[in-house]
């Protein structure tokens, strides 16, 4: 793990910054104008020197339970619907006046995850966030949590912000936290903890040290920016994540500065449409691969033929995003299917010249061809 000399965010043209349900309510004690105020001042200032932002908020449901009266957050997928709902008015409602004060033009912008695995939806929504972009509006995006069932939420607004950070290939993204960053141990019970300035992301030695979870108020911990940091990875995008009652804090990483845990991505990424099944969360299907389509797969960048297949479930068309896993149930890969669920349950373990005796047609002779494919 090294010292960070110099922020990544002084270089980065394409800014994503999330910001956490504690930090916009002042840990559950309604909108704290005053820190929101602050960011869009700050986030104008990083408009000045020419960056493009994106915003991911935190807080309509915190918001919305102050409003409507509850001390915990409730546990029924309706009333947190309720509280969103309600809490959603009055955080676009601050945003919008914060932001007007520096003749800065916002949107609202509500996904889920629905919204980014339908691929007709996911061009949509980057096509209107590039637009909002050109035009020199700050998008406020939020999960749609008015709507949202377990099925298709992100469950966190950390890894909303490394999907959105994918979705309009952003050169780094801001995760702005009431914790200091990433230390070696959690630091509340370990005095000796120490705060790692700059690390790779994806090393499998950082979900070690994060562990754990959020705060009362919000839904991420450590662990979930630390995941969230390797996924924006996949598509070229720096990390970093950040206290954010820290004064000018974005100022300040704008200027170069090191402050917080700089997760860095390799210099490789995913094509755009590798990335969209990367990033899918949930897929409709499942594939077991045997040990030698595991190797095809991993050591010698093959596509997926049905002999390699010892089991299927899930029901899904053709075209589908489906995820591959070993015998251990370990994600290896997730690809486009050529074949619906039904006639891959009919053609695993056959070798490609028998599927048309079987089927009565071939779609291909591979069951996800490489092109379509991507290691997880």
């Amino acid at each position: 793990m090294d010292s960070a000399a110099t922020s990544v965010i002084a270089q980065a043209s394409r800014v994503i910054i999330k910001v956490g349900s504690s930090l916009v309510t002042n840990d559950g004690r309604g909108l704290d104008h005053g820190a929101i105020a602050r960011w869009a001042e700050q986030i104008a200032h990083l408009r000045s020197l020419g960056k493009e932002v994106v915003l991911v908020s935190s807080g309509a449901i915190a918001e919305g339970m102050l409003r409507l009266g509850f001390a915990q957050r409730p546990t029924g997928i309706h009333e947190l619907q309720a509280c969103a709902a309600v809490g959603q008015m009055g955080l676009v409602q601050i945003y919008e006046t914060s932001f007007r004060e520096h003749q800065i033009r916002t949107a609202q912008v509500l996904l889920t995850h629905a919204d980014l695995a339908d691929r007709e939806r996911y061009l949509n929504a980057r096509s209107t966030l590039y637009t909002l972009l050109r035009l020199g509006v700050v998008p406020i995006i939020n999960e749609n949590d008015t709507v949202v069932t377990d099925e298709i939420k992100f469950g966190d607004n950390d890894t909303l912000g490394a999907l959105v950070a994918n979705l309009i290939e952003a050169d780094a993204l801001i995760i702005l936290t009431d914790q200091r960053g990433l230390f070696s141990a959690d630091p509340r019970k370990d005095p000796e903890a120490k705060l790692i300035a700059q690390a790779q992301a994806g090393d499998p030695l950082l979900e070690a040290m994060a562990g754990g979870a959020g705060s009362s108020i919000g839904r991420g911990g450590m662990l979930t920016k630390v995941l969230a940091a390797k996924r924006a990875a996949n598509s070229g995008a720096h990390t970093v994540i950040a206290w954010g009652r820290g004064g000018d804090v974005l100022t300040r990483l704008a200027a170069g500065e090191a402050i917080g845990t700089q997760l860095l991505a390799e210099t490789g990424h995913f094509t755009a449409r590798k990335q969209w099944m990367a990033d899918h969360l949930h897929t409709a299907g499942k594939v077991v691969l045997d040990a030698g389509a595991v190797q095809k797969l991993t050591e010698e960048g093959k596509s997926l033929l049905a002999i390699g297949v010892t089991d299927v479930s899930g029901e899904f068309g053709r075209g589908a995003v489906i995820t591959c896993v070993d015998q251990n149930g370990v994600p290896i890969a997730r690809g486009i299917s050529n074949y619906a669920s039904v006639d891959a349950h009919r053609i695993m373990g056959r070798v490609s010249s028998e599927i048309e005796a079987i089927l009565g047609f071939v779609e291909g002779p591979e069951l996800i061809h490489r092109d379509n494919l991507v290691l997880i």
